[in-house]
């Protein structure tokens, strides 16, 4: 037995000694670093290819930090058209990561917090090198002209250097900058060919005027994004039947903990945050009598104030959910919802 041992470690250590010295090989280096470099080159979409309706959370957390998510994002697929609704902090590189090809129809902005389209132009630039033929299309509240004219002008010498040392293989000149269509919310859809319907919708997040929701209604499927707001009779109307309802949450139990930290190491600005911020979100409770109200079939929680980072903290979030509405998500990073035609079904995973 002990000879059976011994022969079994020489064995392996004469393979490390292998492996060590084969690292040290410049060709072995090359091969595994092209292998790596493949890799990396993600081209496998994991966009469903059928005929659906589908979302994709590209960004799940309010502003409050977590390493492991980004700002508010969700990308919807309808047959072959991509949107994406909001684009915080960190969502384009999500998108990167997940493969997702940077090929949208347009851009769709809730409202006019930073946390909802600060990397609107890294989506931009990403579309335009992607071979965008003409401007992105934003939609958005009243004010997002200016937010596009922003953008724009902040980095139009950023564009003018890629236009320069790229040209027309690679970049198509008149497609840089937006294409930016201002919403004024009313019960007809803003988006219809036929089979997709898009429609928007008020929201109640003062002084935040106007904030938006959206309906995509999509061969029999429907999607709802409540945005940014507190309970509201107007999301309830226009979420009722709906099969999914992404809805924001803010856990007032968690946020009053942050805030009264706060103020026990005497940071007065941090903790008046933590107390303004919890009059102008929704609670998870509030989401899951909206849900019920609303009798929609799935409800997934998004734009997480604060995004768990344990389980406990995600019981605690979700605390009495259930005994109102049981059928819920905690969105994560690559939360990946799917909708078959002609079915009932909800199929949920997650990319990462």
């Amino acid at each position: 037995m002990f000879k059976l041992l011994k022969y079994s470690i020489s064995i392996i250590a004469i393979f490390v000694v292998l492996v060590i010295v084969l690292l040290r090989v410049p060709s072995v280096q090359d091969g595994i670093l092209d292998f790596a470099i493949s890799g990396l080159i993600n081209t496998n979409s994991p966009l469903v290819s059928e005929d659906a309706l589908s979302a994709i959370v590209c960004g799940s957390r309010s502003p409050l930090p977590n390493p492991d998510r980004a700002e508010t994002c969700i990308l919807i697929k309808a047959g072959e058209k991509v949107f994406i609704v909001d684009a915080g902090d960190g969502s384009a590189s999500n998108l990167r990561t997940f493969g997702i090809p940077y090929e949208f129809e347009a851009i769709l902005i809730t409202h006019l917090h930073s946390d909802h389209f600060s990397d609107l132009q890294d989506l931009h630039l990403g579309s335009w090198v992607a071979g965008r033929k003409e401007k992105l299309k934003v939609y958005g509240p009243e004010g997002i002209e200016e937010i596009t004219k922003g953008f724009e002008r902040a980095y139009a010498l950023d564009a003018k250097y890629r236009y320069d040392h790229h040209g027309d293989q690679v970049l198509v000149k008149e497609a840089n900058g937006y294409e930016t269509i201002t919403l004024i919310p009313n019960q007809k859809p803003f988006y219809d060919d036929g089979f997709l319907r898009i429609t928007a919708f008020l929201v109640e997040h003062e002084p935040v005027e106007p904030s938006l929701g959206f309906r995509f209604d999509y061969k029999g499927r429907s999607i709802v994004l409540s945005g940014d707001t507190i309970y509201s009779e107007n999301l309830i109307s226009f979420a009722q039947d709906a099969d999914v309802l992404f809805m924001e949450a803010l856990s007032m139990d968690i946020i009053g903990r942050l805030q009264k930290a706060q103020e026990e190491i005497g940071n007065a600005g941090n903790a008046k945050i933590m107390f303004d911020i919890q009059d102008y979100h929704a609670s998870p409770m509030d989401g899951a009598k909206i849900a019920k109200q609303a009798n929609v079939k799935h409800l997934v929680y998004y734009h997480l104030a604060p995004a768990p980072v344990i389980g406990l903290m995600e019981t605690v979030f979700t605390r009495g959910v259930s005994e109102i509405f049981s059928d819920f998500t905690m969105s994560n990073d690559g939360t990946h919802v799917v909708l078959p035609l002609n079915s009932e079904e909800i199929l949920i995973s997650n990319l990462k």
